[in-house]
């Protein structure tokens, strides 16, 4: 029978055992989290511990010598015999009794009961985590959601919020990876494979440490952003001990919370107009999430939508656009469309600029059609000749122009909040809510040269009153 062992955090490192890690002292105000270990079971299990505690140390937690002197306890289990399960579930109990956050590990935390339930959990629902053995990686993304090791800057080679190549005060934010349609024009899916969504516990602290960081807008992106939490059925996850799910209506609340404690935006791009998100319109009205939405629409004509194998119809965009103005007039639409897709008819084509005409999109981009190597749409009959489609293309642009054009000039008069990108001699350079950087307008802003008027500063928010605009910019003053 295997030898059954208890290891106290007070013997978590034994004088016989190699030399300990050597860490640096914290920085002054910055406390090391304390994690209290129980490690039962054969030396196979406490190999797990070292690895564990080793993992634990190295990244600058402490260990604590009692329950009561550690914000977290971590119990490795054994589950080999029945009076090895036992004495796991009772070292789990004693240790909820005497400190109330544990997470668990070890061979018990794989075992099911006879229909199937997990034991762990079935006795003692209030741990926070149950992992199997050999999973230090999974141990410590528990522990790093239940208790974030605060950044030292004296201590850590790497920002919390790690290295960005964006200017100081915007940064993108990726939420998931991969994409579960398979359109006929993209290859995403065979190079990224289908959608991951990342835990929304490591989103939000991702989130956190660039606004603490001083970002001021947050850019919001994957691959299909409304399908965030599918891969994982909508998850419950937790942040700051409350529960939210792993869902694109959830994290843009919880987003939107944030950055209204750090006066800041957030934005969303490459949304997919599927119907919840009906649920974050109403979100985007006190000027934290912004008031716009990136949707690559590609075609409105079902039949070509059919064939690029779309997950959604024109007219329902249509329709969804319309309830989305009467809900937030202020709302900013950006989409990006595809002209002379293979078999695209000339009455397709037109289909295409009437709904332009009624959706009136704010931003848009359009593409002449080109094949992609591994694409399925290649193999499509009646592809449109290349004059065609640049043809095509250029008519969609020149119709935007209109359109756009209109949708600037509305603008004139009034006064507008902008972010500060650039600053120079005579003129500063700053975005509005419905400008993403790089891919949108931006606003010129004549600095007004009175004595004693304070000098844009980057990253600083604004208010301008707009006095002209072209189908593209807009300029202002200082409001």
């Amino acid at each position: 029978m295997t030898e059954l062992r208890r290891i106290p955090s007070s013997a978590a490192t034994p004088a016989a055992a190699a030399p300990a890690l050597v860490i640096p002292s914290p920085a002054a105000g910055v406390v090391a989290p304390k994690v209290g270990f129980v490690s039962l079971g054969c030396p196979k299990a406490l190999v797990d511990s070292e690895q564990i505690l080793t993992q634990l140390r190295a990244e600058g937690y402490q260990t604590a010598k009692s329950y009561d002197g550690a914000d977290l306890v971590i119990v490795n289990t054994c589950g080999f015999i029945d009076a090895a399960v036992q004495e796991s579930l009772d070292a789990i109990g004693e240790a909820l009794a005497e400190n109330g956050k544990v997470i668990v590990t070890g061979c018990l935390g794989a075992k099911k009961d006879a229909d199937g339930q997990d034991i762990i959990t079935k006795v003692h629902p209030k741990v926070l985590a149950v992992t199997g053995p050999h999973a230090v990686t999974e141990v410590m993304a528990s522990v790093h959601e239940h208790l974030p090791k605060p950044h030292d800057p004296f201590v850590d080679l790497v920002p919390d919020h790690g290295v960005k190549l964006t200017p100081k005060h915007y940064a993108y934010l990726k939420i998931s990876e991969g994409c579960n349609h398979r359109c006929s024009f993209c290859i995403i899916p065979s190079m990224r494979g289908d959608l991951v969504s990342r835990p929304i516990h490591e989103v939000l602290q991702e989130a956190e440490n660039l606004f603490k960081a001083g970002v001021k807008e947050l850019l919001i992106i994957s691959q299909d952003t409304s399908a965030y939490g599918v891969d994982v059925k909508f998850r419950l996850g937790f942040w700051n001990g409350r529960p939210v799910k792993t869902h694109m209506t959830q994290l843009t609340e919880e987003l939107g919370k944030m950055a209204r404690q750090y006066d800041a935006w957030v934005r969303m791009h490459y949304v997919y107009p599927y119907p919840h998100v009906d649920q974050v319109i109403p979100l985007m009205g006190d000027g934290h999430v912004l008031p716009y939405l990136d949707i690559p629409m590609q075609h409105a004509h079902p039949d070509v939508l059919k064939r690029m194998k779309r997950p959604a119809s024109g007219e329902k965009n249509l329709d969804r656009i319309l309830a989305w103005r009467k809900m937030n007039p202020d709302l900013t639409i950006r989409s990006t469309f595809i002209a002379g897709f293979p078999g695209e008819t000339e009455e397709e084509f037109e289909y295409l600029l009437d709904f332009l005409r009624e959706a009136q999109i704010d931003r848009l981009g359009c593409f002449a059609y080109s094949p992609v190597e591994g694409a399925t749409a290649n193999l499509l009959d009646n592809p449109v000749p290349e004059a065609v489609r640049e043809e095509r293309r250029a008519r969609v642009m020149l119709l935007q122009e209109e359109i756009s054009l209109k949708r600037m000039q509305a603008k004139v008069g009034k006064t507008m909040r902008v972010i500060v990108d650039e600053v120079g001699a005579r003129e500063a350079i700053g975005r509005t809510a419905a400008d993403a950087p790089e891919i949108d307008g931006v606003v010129h802003i004549k600095r007004a040269l009175v004595p004693g008027k304070a000098k844009p500063v980057l990253g600083q928010f604004i208010d301008v009153v707009v006095t002209r605009a072209d189908a593209h910019d807009l300029w202002a003053t200082v409001a």
